[in-house]
């Protein structure tokens, strides 16, 4: 059980990881968990760690990243159906395959063409 959680949300991975970086290096933090959505245009950073390092971190991180965050929070001795989400959150991060498109690799089968037949019977 974490004493603290703290937040960042911020555009982009790159902006994420540079927040990241940030928070570790400030205090004494580990990555609880992270969420992209928007295909990574919103990313959530999650960290943990006690109350006053998850603080210095999420501020380290909120005004020294290379871009301002969407929002930012620390929860302190969290509630546990916070901590249930979070759990849910680090199973799906440490467990979750990339979502692809569905193009084929060099090598594998061609995916399978199936044209429209015409409306008109003009095919």
């Amino acid at each position: 059980m974490a004493s603290a959680y703290g937040f960042i949300e911020i555009t982009g991975v790159v902006a994420a990881m540079d927040a990241l970086d940030i928070m570790c290096k400030a205090a004494d933090v580990t990555l609880a968990s992270w969420e992209r959505k928007l295909g990574g245009r919103l990313v959530t950073i999650i960290v943990e760690g006690d109350i006053s390092s998850v603080r210095t971190a999420v501020e380290a991180g909120s005004t020294l990243a290379i871009k301002k965050p969407a929002a930012f929070g620390v929860i302190s001795n969290p509630n546990p159906e916070i901590e249930i989400i979070i759990a849910i959150s680090r199973i799906r991060f440490a467990g979750k395959v990339e979502e692809s498109s569905d193009s084929k690799m060099l090598g594998e089968n061609p995916p399978e063409f199936h044209p429209k037949k015409s409306k008109s019977g003009n095919s």
